[in-house]
């Protein structure tokens, strides 16, 4: 019988080499995708578009409200979107307070009351300098707790989390994935800024994977 798993997935790169992985598995696959007041829901509108294109069971949940009690972000608030590379102390200011906690919750949830196993999230190495909540030992506890939280045992499964943005392109490139179907920008304009850490990452792993980019840039 076809395993049940939910599928955290933001429209960006990693997530979607995440959740093409997931479907090659053979898994049955339930994306998840969230609002959570993010600065533009172009990401939102790119993992729609993929979902109804591999007929994959897709639900966008509004959690926006939570920006009530969480702020301080310059993916939320009106703080300017810093630019460079991701190692740069600069790049903390694009934190969201508890984010990947209260979305793998929700998420381990909605995995309950389908009788899913697993959930899959995609948080790698390149995310552990910045990011507490995508570095192992975060994964590690939540996992713990949500074999825990609720009768049914939940599993959460980060695939790439030992490895680099370069190694998940590198991978889904391997799987013939077309990444014109995905946006990393954190500003949500016509085209990508390719100066903010999100961009300047992606640009960094197509360039050590001798591939080009298909997104258009802002010249």
């Amino acid at each position: 019988m076809t395993e049940k798993v939910v599928v955290i997935y933001s429209g960006g790169m990693d997530s979607y080499t995440v959740l093409n992985k997931a479907l090659r598995q053979g898994h049955e696959v339930y994306a998840l995708s969230f609002n959570y007041g993010q600065r533009h829901v172009k990401e939102l509108e790119v993992a729609k578009q993929v979902c109804e294109q591999l007929g994959v069971n897709h639900k966008i949940v509004d959690i926006s409200a939570i920006n009530q009690l969480i702020g301080g972000s310059s993916l939320t608030d009106d703080i300017e979107v810093p630019e460079g590379h991701y190692e740069e102390e600069s790049m903390k200011s694009t934190i969201v307070p508890n984010r990947n906690m209260i979305l793998l919750s929700l998420a381990v949830g909605y995995a309950v009351s389908l009788k899913a196993s697993k959930v899959f999230y995609g948080a790698h190495s390149g995310d552990h300098a910045i990011y507490p909540d995508c570095r192992p030992e975060f994964v590690k506890k939540m996992d713990d707790v949500c074999r825990i939280a609720n009768y049914d045992e939940v599993e959460i499964v980060c695939p790439y989390l030992a490895n680099s943005k370069i190694d998940i392109l590198t991978d889904g490139l391997k799987m013939g994935l077309d990444y014109s179907q995905t946006w990393t920008c954190y500003n949500g304009r016509e085209q990508a800024c390719g100066k903010c850490g999100a961009c300047q990452e992606r640009l960094e792993a197509f360039a050590l994977n001798n591939a080009v980019d298909p997104l258009p840039y802002e010249a």
